[in-house]
């Protein structure tokens, strides 16, 4: 079985005759992004969908088709996230809340550093700590508190009022529980590796310079 850089490499590959003229029309269109903050160091390909008051840490790494969508309040993540094609990280209104004739509060979501969001899964926990893995359809809902050295396995799904402990691993079918010793390892190689061979492809979209002092 390849491990998850080789499957990476395998993938940016076969991107090797990507059209660049698509993604340039893609540059001209980027939804929202005038209230996004992106770090310096942060790779966001301009092909993914970026909503509402966003902030995106140095050395995170968002591809093409993933959304992150700020829609009930402020979403922030960290440094050294993976955010695979077709994830969507949402801060959504609760069930049954109609924003326009309620007076809600927006409520800011939290994301860690080295978190890893794989393809195709559903976060919509408003606290998520460090070095977790949402694995590929995966869907984890708004009243989840998921700390730190967590894995959600593949199509596991995590729909509860609770905060889920240190090192917890749900998988299978029946989204069974227990806990690892260790903590899953920052994905530090694949990073650098997306980081020099992704602006290849794609156009990146506009990063924030640090201010100097």
């Amino acid at each position: 079985m390849l491990n998850q850089l080789s499957r990476t490499i395998l993938v940016y590959c076969l991107q090797s005759a990507h059209n660049v003229t698509d993604v340039k029309m893609a540059d001209k269109q980027q939804p929202g992004l005038k209230s996004g903050k992106i770090a310096a160091g942060a790779v966001v390909c301009v092909e993914s969908e970026i909503r509402g008051d966003v902030t995106i840490g140095a050395r995170t790494v968002v591809h093409p088709k993933a959304r992150i969508i700020a829609e009930a309040g402020p979403i922030i993540i960290g440094e050294g996230n993976l955010i695979e094609e077709q994830a969507l990280i949402i801060n959504s209104y609760p069930e049954n809340i109609m924003p326009e004739s309620v007076d809600v509060e927006p409520k800011t979501m939290s994301i860690g550093i080295n978190n890893v969001f794989e393809v195709g899964c559903v976060s919509q926990a408003l606290k998520i700590g460090d070095n977790n893995v949402i694995e590929s359809k995966a869907d984890v809902g708004r009243n989840v508190i998921l700390t730190s050295g967590c894995i959600i396995g593949a199509c596991c799904q995590v729909n509860t009022f609770e905060v889920i402990p240190e090192n917890t691993v749900i998988h299978g079918s029946g989204c069974m529980r227990r806990i690892q010793t260790e903590k899953p390892q920052p994905q530090t190689l694949q990073l650098d590796f997306l980081m020099k061979i992704l602006p290849n492809y794609h156009h990146l979209k506009k990063t924030v310079k640090s201010a100097k002092n």
